[in-house]
Order: structure tokens, then sequence, then C-alpha cells
């Protein structure tokens, strides 16, 4: 029956951004099992037959700036906080397209920024097709941010939205798309997929989602087998190498001034291990100047293309770093441990899903203090580099990705998700 299927996917773009590449992924993993898995874009970055552009260039354009516009007037005309904020007030006719009708279920991904709107979305729904909407962020559960950071708007009903700026009040925008998803929401007519327990329990615990049934699916990441993971205890030649990566190194999110900090603690307190380590970086920086006064040897890659860079620079590499402020599920830290980097990180996202503390990596307890986060992550890589060697850790990482994050076994679990009762 498996063959028989026709499932599409909604997501903004193909390979630009996170959520995009793991919609990829699912749906070639998907393909792999036989299923007629396609993807609608936005943006179209790949060469694949089974992703297509939805809509004419024009029509994408206008509804992104009528979108954006609206978006601009209500926040007070602030650039800071222009792309924080999505309302879902524009989008194109997908429930028209032939992909959409010929389905026999739709998935939603990162559909934001003029791709969908809620009449699009009710349309949908409309078709009497299960409608799985994978979660990549925390918008669905909030008025109109993806992060609610330090705000508890979300936990009933928003209103007063601190990125609105003077333009805040209890019925403001936020708390009206918040009414708007309220509506939508009624139980059964979506099915939610939340890609870590942490986004889980953030949707559990707010005024949208509490009442409905959230599903942990984790993010797919080609994982090699164990047995094609090469096996570096005892191997290494030269300093243990640190790797740290993201889309934008400087984004603030990433807390790339933690990291630094980090480094200069590893040269004060443990200066016998900062003279035999090398920080490897890859990603965009926004400022150059942020590339600079790293406290022990660095290296930047700068942007990795394909699957091939990426893998040459994890396996060159000894230990994996995330300094994040948030993360749904940082991709880094399961991709590091797939070719054999120990993973330390700070607890304040997905981190869990991925990393048992002392068993297969390290995971810091978060502290509000950068300083003390620092100290922490830089305590991190003195126990991970002096594990380099334990062959053990390293077998028990490995088997861990593979178990948790392979894509086939997600796309199985993506299928059983959508169609319990499937032969």
């Amino acid at each position: 029956m498996e063959k028989d299927l026709k499932l599409t996917f909604i997501s903004r773009s193909d390979l630009r951004g996170g959520a995009a590449i793991v919609t990829y992924r699912l749906v070639v993993a998907l393909r792999e099992l036989g299923v007629d898995a396609r993807m609608l874009v936005c943006e179209k970055m790949s060469h694949s037959d089974f992703v297509r552009v939805c809509a004419p260039f024009r029509k994408i354009q206008y509804s992104f700036l009528k979108e954006r516009l609206g978006v601009y007037v209500r926040n007070g005309f602030k650039k800071s906080t222009l792309f924080k904020i999505d309302t879902a007030s524009e989008g194109l006719p997908l429930w028209s397209h032939p992909w959409v009708k010929d389905a026999d279920a739709i998935f939603l991904g990162w559909v934001n920024q003029g791709m969908l709107s809620f009449k699009g979305l009710r349309k949908i729904i409309a078709l009497n097709k299960p409608v799985v909407w994978i979660m990549h962020d925390m918008w669905n559960m909030t008025g109109i941010c993806h992060h609610a950071e330090g705000c508890t708007g979300y936990l009933k009903e928003c209103g007063d939205c601190p990125l609105l700026g003077k333009n805040a009040h209890h019925n403001d925008i936020s708390h009206h798309i918040w009414e708007v998803k309220k509506k939508l929401y009624a139980p059964g007519r979506i099915r939610f997929v939340a890609v870590s327990t942490w986004l889980a329990n953030k949707a559990e615990v707010s005024g949208l989602m509490n009442d409905l049934v959230v599903k942990v699916i984790p993010n797919p990441f080609h994982i090699s087998t164990i047995e094609d993971v090469r096996d570096r205890a005892g191997k290494r030649n030269g300093p243990v190498r640190i790797i740290f990566g993201a889309a934008r190194l400087d984004d603030p999110i990433k807390g790339l001034p933690v990291l630094k900090k980090a480094m200069e603690v590893l040269r004060s307190s443990y200066p016998d291990v900062a003279s035999d380590v090398e920080l490897v970086t890859f990603g965009a920086f926004k400022n150059i100047d942020n590339l600079r006064d790293f406290a022990v040897h660095h290296i930047h890659l700068g942007v990795l293309k394909g699957a091939e860079e990426i893998k040459k620079a994890y396996s060159d590499c000894d230990i994996v770093v995330s300094t994040s402020d948030y993360e749904t599920l940082p991709g880094t830290l399961v991709e590091g441990q797939a070719y054999g980097c120990i993973p330390v990180a700070i607890d304040h996202g997905g981190q869990r899903d991925i990393v048992e503390h002392l068993k297969t990596g390290w995971l810091a307890t978060w502290n509000d203090s950068p300083s003390i986060r620092a100290g922490m992550v830089a305590e991190g890589i003195v126990w991970a580099y002096r594990n380099v060697d334990n062959h053990d850790l390293l077998v028990r990482m490995k088997k861990s990705v593979q178990k948790k994050f392979s894509a086939s076994e997600v796309a199985r679990r993506i299928l059983d998700f959508t169609f319990p009762d499937l032969d």
C-alpha cells in the first residue's frame, strides 16, 4: 500500500533554511521507501523533479510583499522585528494545485511569509484529507512570533506583544491571530508533530494547544551505519579540533559571545587543553569582525556546500559545540555525532533529545548568566577532550543518533502516525 500513497509536503523552500532542508530529507527518505512523496515550494534550489514551484513568480512575490507590508505597518515600521513576525494574512491558492488535490495526505512545514494563509489552510482542510503540520518552531502555539523567548503571553491568549512596540495592546494583532488559530485548531482537523520533546512541552502548556495531541517525531538526518563511520579512537593526529557551525554564526540566537568567552576560560583555567585544541567554524557572518579574537587557534571554513563538505568538516573534528540561547532541535549536534564528534551543549531546547549527559556527550543546565554558561561549556570541552579516545563513548553516541534520527526510521514513523491502519 505504501507504493500507492501520494504525499504532498508544503514548504517555503526545499533547501534554504533548516526547516526546508529537513523537510526535503524526509521527502527523499519516503521516496526511498517507495512512497510518491512530493514537495511544493515558493523557492526551488534543488534539481529534483519531485519538487515544484507552487505558483508563478509574480504571484509569489505579490503575496510575500503584501504580507510583509502588513507586518511592517503593525510593528510600527521596525526593521528589527520585520522577520520575527508572521500573520498568515496572505497566501497562495494551494488548495487548487493538482499535487494537493490528488494527494492522500498533506504535510505542512515552514509555510510563512505569504505562502499559506489561514483562508488557504481552511480550504485544504475542507478537502477531507489527513493534514499533518510538522512544527519546527513555536509559531503554531503563539500569536505571531516564531520564538517566544522570555515572553509568557503564549501561555494564555497573547496580546501586548513586545514585538509590536508602541502598537502593542491587549487586543493587538498577536491576540487577533491567536483567536484565529484557536478556531482553526478544532480537535481532529489537523494532526501536529513536534520535532523535539522541548517543543511538544511548550505546546502542552500553551493556551492554544494545551488540549491537542502533539506527537514527537524528530527531524531526519542522513546517518551512515555504524560500520561505515570510521573508528577514530586512538588514531588522532594533531590537535583536538572543536567544530561550531550555523547558517549565520553571529545570529544572536547562536551564542557566539558565549563560545568566545568559553575559549577564554579554556585559555585561563585549562591552559594545557587550550594549547592542544583548534577551533573550526563554518557558516556565514553578518559582521566579519566577529571572526576575530578567539582565545585559541581558529580556522574558518566559510559556508559549507553539499553533504560531502559537511561530512568532511565533521570527520576532521573531534568535538562539536552548541552554545545557542535556544534551539528546537540543533542539527549540528546530530550531524557531529554521526561523524564521530563528541557533543557539548547547553540544555535549552531540544538538546536533551540528542545528548544524554555523560553517556553520549556533555549537557549543561541552562543558566541566565552568559558567563556561567561559558564556564560550563569550557568544562564540557575539557571533559570531551579527555574522552576523544574513549571507544565505548564513540560507539554509544553513534548508535544513539542512528536509532533516533536516521531518515528511514523517521519516514516510517511519519507514515505510521499519518496512516495508523496502513498495512
